[in-house]
């Protein structure tokens, strides 16, 4: 009897682990992943691109974009833009790369002249929320469909509803869902609509829009001292919001050269981890007074993050860098761990909590281990691409990777994990 017992518990409680690791594996809806950390929970990579741990499964091409792919239900998405006049988004089969559907709208645009080096094309990472496809287009026109379908739900055009200025960059911030409710970095601002029905409900943060305006980085949700916040980098300010009212609760100046924040903000303990083009990089922690909210900057370094978010691993940020190098910093101190030579000009970076995958704009995947001692690299794969701008996806033994040409999807192989990541919340 005690041995059935224990044998029904043991059932139990590997049922538990292998649904808990199927959720976690078998989406990535929105931008760096489900939580918005690159963090893939309860997953245990193999320590080498061994043609038995990865393997090309197919290829589709497609326009330009910068848009990382996501993936939920069997479906892959990706956007595109099409002969300098249309956008497109498109749904693909997970596993055999085949046309699903497709939309298009009116919407490319040309992005200043110092800019043209980045290239005219759609940018923001979309998001899914409640079979809901949430796609922004380059002239802050936010577009939703039906994500099985493609069908037409909504479309919200912000320059037309505030009388905003167009991004001179386009609409590069990635769209935020939170219950029933999705929170853009758009119109010059940050807003807060109804994800059914696209009602605009609130708008905060209000700048001038335009080339020193509009947002560059992307929201997150965190609760700090007990109060769900919406976390917020604008181009002069890190800010905490009040979800229901959009009130400030708090708010830093984060200096950068030319507004150029890009970077998301990176939650450790009841802090931020943050690093800007030109200002520096830094931790900022949030206290909780009587009388409110304040800020206190920690420490502040001279090193310079640029438009790659870092990965937390612990109590260390594994950043790629404006001079182009990767480096390890221990956000308890700011003390800089190591720094490598020149990698390239960006990287996507996703983690287990034990290793990273790091993309670079060249299209070589690197496997990391995430050390605190020194740069270990376990391995490193040639993709037959380049300009692979777009952040790394991974879902359901799938690593999804966008350049300027084609989607490419490789099988990766995941291991089952009921080891907890060593990652800080």
């Amino acid at each position: 009897m005690f041995l059935n017992k224990l044998s029904l518990l043991m059932f139990l409680q590997a049922s538990l682990i292998y649904t808990s690791v199927s959720v976690a594996q078998e989406s990535w809806t929105q931008w760096r992943g489900p939580q918005r950390t690159g963090i893939i929970q309860n997953s245990s990579w193999p320590n080498s691109f061994d043609k038995k741990n990865l393997d090309p499964a197919w290829s589709s091409n497609f326009g330009p974009s910068y848009s990382g792919p996501l993936a939920i239900d069997g479906l892959v998405y990706t956007t595109e833009t099409q002969g300098n006049k249309w956008e497109v988004v498109t749904a693909l089969d997970l596993n055999t790369g085949a046309k699903r559907w497709e939309k298009k709208w009116e919407g490319a645009m040309t992005v200043p002249f110092y800019a043209k080096a980045n290239g005219d094309w759609i940018r923001a990472t979309p998001a899914i929320h409640k079979g809901r496809l949430y796609v922004a287009g380059m002239k802050d026109l936010l577009v939703c469909l039906d994500a099985k379908t493609g069908k037409d739900l909504w479309v919200k055009d912000f320059v037309k509803e505030f009388k905003t200025p167009i991004p001179s960059f386009g609409y590069v911030s990635s769209p935020l869902p939170d219950g029933d409710f999705l929170y853009v970095q758009a119109g010059a601002g940050l807003v807060k609509l109804n994800a059914e029905t696209g009602e605009i409900l609130w708008r905060s943060l209000s700048d001038k829009g335009g080339t020193y305006g509009s947002a560059f980085s992307s929201p997150i949700i965190e609760t700090l001292h007990g109060e769900r916040q919406l976390i917020v980098q604008t181009r002069q300010y890190l800010a905490g919001l009040d979800l229901d009212s959009g009130s400030i609760l708090w708010k830093q100046e984060v200096p950068a050269f030319r507004g150029m924040n890009i970077i998301t903000p990176c939650r450790y303990k009841s802090g931020f981890f943050i690093s800007a083009y030109g200002g520096g990089t830094s931790y900022l922690e949030i206290q909780k007074t009587e009388n409110g909210y304040r800020t206190q900057e920690k420490w502040k370094t001279t090193v310079q993050g640029y438009m790659s978010t870092p990965i937390i691993v612990g109590k260390y940020a594994y950043m790629h860098l404006r001079n182009q190098r990767v480096t390890c910093i221990d956000i308890e101190t700011g003390k800089t761990q190591w720094t490598s030579t020149p990698f390239g000009k960006y990287w996507s970076m996703v983690s287990d909590g034990n290793r990273i995958l790091g993309l670079d704009e060249a299209g070589t995947l690197y496997l990391l281990n995430a050390n605190p001692e020194k740069l270990e690299i376990l391995d490193s794969y040639k993709l037959d691409t380049s300009n692979t701008w777009a952040h790394i996806g991974i879902v359901n033994g799938h690593i999804l990777i966008r350049d300027l040409r084609q989607l490419i999807c490789l099988k990766w192989k995941e291991n089952i994990s009921i080891t907890p990541s060593n990652t800080t919340n």
